[in-house]
């Protein structure tokens, strides 16, 4: 991926200051290594045929052909003594944005995480770390969407009640990347939270090198509900 700046602060820095602890939540006294050994492999898909898998889904969403083939009872019973999703995501907390829905997917097939404005947090990376090392989930998605509050409201700048700025953190980057422009702003958050988790995380970056695990990203259109890939 190429090296980008964003006014005085690297992308490289800005990786490195938001990731500090991050691999600790999921690592505990294991290490990377360990973990990447014990990733499952499997033998019927690679991780492009399972970001293909993800594609079609979402594909038949929008054309109203939804199969919806593991949601029902007999699934919810078969995967409960066991999870291996194929796919892991890092996906905003909107209630429009239902990802196992988006992809037309359902019971044990996607390791999801949700947080307002899909910023990678240490707990979230923690989280993404366990769905692809210890799972065995083959494609870690960030999935961003149009009309983002988070990101709109990173924009603007204005005082929020609670604990709602510390978003800003994360997202303030990818405004001050775009211009302000906030359509192109949600597009470079999904391309840098992507871009953190890719690269700040061993146990991610590892599964990546060993051709075990793609990192991928998408914007999904709230009133089509396409989900357009963004280039990393």
């Amino acid at each position: 991926m190429a090296h980008r700046h964003h006014g005085a602060l690297s992308r490289r820095d800005w990786v490195k200051s938001a990731t500090l602890g991050a691999g600790a939540l999921a690592l505990g006294a294991v290490g990377p290594d360990r973990l990447v050994a014990e990733a499952p492999r499997r033998a019927d898909a690679t991780p492009q045929q399972a970001l293909a898998q993800l594609y079609e889904g979402n594909r038949r969403f929008v054309a109203g052909d939804l199969t919806s083939p593991t949601r029902n009872m007999a699934r919810l019973k078969e995967v409960a003594p066991k999870q291996a999703p194929f796919a892991a995501f890092l996906g905003c907390a909107d209630s429009r944005v239902p990802i196992e829905i988006v992809f037309d997917q359902g019971f044990g097939d996607l390791f999801v995480t949700r947080v307002a404005g899909n910023v990678a947090t240490p707990e979230v990376i923690g989280s993404l770390e366990f769905g692809t090392a210890v799972l065995g989930a083959q494609v870690l998605y960030v999935l961003g969407h149009s009309s983002c509050g988070a990101v709109s409201a990173t924009a603007k700048g204005d005082a929020v009640p609670g604990q709602i700025s510390s978003l800003y953190y994360h997202i303030r980057p990818a405004v001050k990347a775009a211009g302000g422009d906030v359509p192109r702003a949600i597009e470079q958050n999904v391309r840098l939270q992507a871009e953190l988790l890719a690269e700040a995380s061993p146990v991610i970056a590892g599964l990546v090198k060993e051709g075990r695990l793609t990192v991928a990203g998408g914007v999904y259109d709230l009133s089509s509900g396409r989900v357009t890939p963004v280039a990393l």
